[in-house]
């Protein structure tokens, strides 16, 4: 039982610090000055009302049992707190940095107060689980005969690949870049999630008896219908890959370029691998179309590439700062949240739309191009469509019907050097897929699936954005491991062989998370 009285005691909240601005925007380390357990940690947990109804769970992709490890937290109990957090979330030192905390929106005590800290909780529980040594493999009992193939080393392929093989079954992931961890190792920068928190993950899992296969590309190095054959189940969990473009006269233009095309070269430069784009912002007047968490992104890596400006393009008009009536408690209300890349600069305009683009004929431009020190392309090779020199905006505004409509006279076009598109994603590649093991697709473009997360081909599963469509890392994982529930029941079915679970053991998504 929590404290009746904490969250009277102790009615503000206690954010951890970042490191000072001048210092991070110089370095690609992890910007969080504060992290794991700090002497405000047990009283901030002691905030928790223990609810009756603890909507925060609700609020929770993953159901995480969060009255229960604030208490321990409150009381110091690490490794209990550690068990409890375990049983549902597979990567809690992932979402404890980077989910957006549906939870504490859900939060009881945010309808009066500040909502509990229940992500730095999280964060808080794995980083003194790691330090304590209480996170351990954990190898299944005995192996059953099934084998399971999973494409895609994201959250949901990493979630659905561990449960499944502490279920017993052999599990191999396949991943077509160079390292595992798909979106969470070269789509989100490293001073934003540190590489080594996947690597210590990865070690775990293959000490579980996970087998990794990197630098395979199912549809090209392996058929898709070739890897059915050789697997008693196929899990899909290949992401949202294909972006959404801005499609508006001057497209042609060089110098435009997607979030995915730009992001993954810094984590390269970090590990001190072969640049694959080598885009840079350096000396550039950078505008991002798209003020996502991915246009944060790109906002914080073109400042650390010294670009000299950074304009941040966003459709929508600025989020409010307190809870509209509209999105009232306990749903998720999206509000205005500076993250750390918007501290360390850039401007950002709103309600803006983008119609076109300038550029100028390769003739005019020559062609300049240097390396710096640390390998970036510096300076501008125009191809024969040019290169682009400007961003043409116009202001909206949005009709009683809910339309965008464009404001006449406020056209302006914003200098530009490098334009990088951020606005999200429209579904996964399913070229390959498609051809050589016809699945069905919904009206979307994503993979269509039913409750237990099959799709239209006999043993084959899909889980993730892949399937749900662009989201976020902790409904990645959610996914996964309900689809590795769904794939054992799947292969209870087709075999007599009993797995290291009984059945009563079988919740909606596998047991033993840590």
């Amino acid at each position: 039982m929590s404290d009746p009285r904490g969250f009277l005691k102790v009615r503000t909240r206690h954010e951890a610090q970042d490191r000072p601005v001048a210092e991070r925007i110089h370095d690609w380390n992890d910007v969080h000055a504060q992290n794991g357990f700090q002497p405000w940690t047990k009283e901030q947990a002691a905030r928790c009302m223990d609810c009756g109804t603890p909507f925060c769970m609700t609020g929770c992709p993953l159901g995480n049992l969060i009255p229960e490890f604030n208490d321990l937290v409150r009381q110091g109990k690490w490794e209990e707190a550690y068990q409890r957090l375990s049983v549902t979330n597979n990567f809690p030192e992932v979402t404890g940095l980077i989910c957006p905390a549906p939870c504490e929106q859900a939060c009881v005590l945010g309808i009066h107060q500040p909502p509990t800290m229940i992500k730095a909780d999280e964060q808080t529980i794995i980083d003194q689980a790691w330090k304590l040594g209480y996170v351990k493999p954990m190898p299944p009992q005995r192996l059953t005969d099934m084998t399971i193939a999973v494409v895609g080393s994201g959250p949901a392929g990493l979630a659905c690949a561990q449960q499944l093989t502490r279920a017993g079954h052999t599990v191999v992931v396949y991943e077509r870049d160079d390292e595992i961890g798909g979106l969470m190792r070269y789509g989100i920068p490293t001073f934003k999630l540190d590489k080594h928190l996947i690597d210590r993950r990865i070690e775990q899992m293959e000490a579980e008896g996970t087998v990794f296969r990197p630098n395979m590309e199912v549809g090209k190095d392996v058929s898709w219908d070739d890897l059915r054959s050789r697997y008693d189940a196929v899990v899909v969990a290949i992401g949202s890959g294909v972006p959404r473009d801005v499609n508006v006269p001057g497209r042609e233009l060089d110098g435009i370029h997607f979030a995915m095309d730009f992001l993954p070269d810094s984590t390269r430069l970090v590990e001190g691998k072969p640049l694959v784009n080598n885009i840079s912002a350096k000396g550039k007047k950078v505008v991002i179309i798209g003020g996502g968490d991915t246009g944060s992104d790109c906002l914080g890596t073109a400042i650390r590439q010294g670009a000299t400006s950074v304009t941040v393009l966003q459709i929508n008009p600025k989020e409010p700062s307190e809870r509209p009536d509209s999105q009232p408690w306990p749903t998720y209300a999206r509000l205005y949240q500076k993250t750390t890349s918007m501290e360390e600069g850039g401007v950002y305009e709103y309600s803006t739309d983008t119609v076109g683009f300038e550029g100028i004929e390769t003739e005019e431009r020559e062609d300049v191009v240097t390396l710096d020190d640390t390998g970036l392309a510096t300076g501008f090779l125009a191809d024969e469509n040019g290169h682009v020199t400007g961003v043409k905006v116009i202001d909206v505004q949005r009709e009683a019907d809910g339309r965008r409509t464009h404001i006449e006279g406020t056209e302006r076009v914003l200098d530009a050097d490098l334009v990088l598109i951020s606005t999200g994603f429209l579904h996964p590649d399913t070229t390959t897929i498609v051809d050589q093991l016809p699945v069905e697709l919904d009206r979307r473009g994503n993979i269509a699936r039913d409750d237990d997360f099959a799709t239209s081909q006999d043993g084959v599963f899909v889980c993730g954005d892949a399937g749900r469509g662009q989201s976020l890392v902790v409904w990645a994982i959610a996914e996964g491991r309900s689809c590795a529930s769904a794939v054992d029941r799947f292969l209870q079915g087709a075999t007599e062989l009993s797995s290291p679970i009984t059945p009563d053991q079988r919740p909606m998504s596998l047991p033993l998370a840590r």
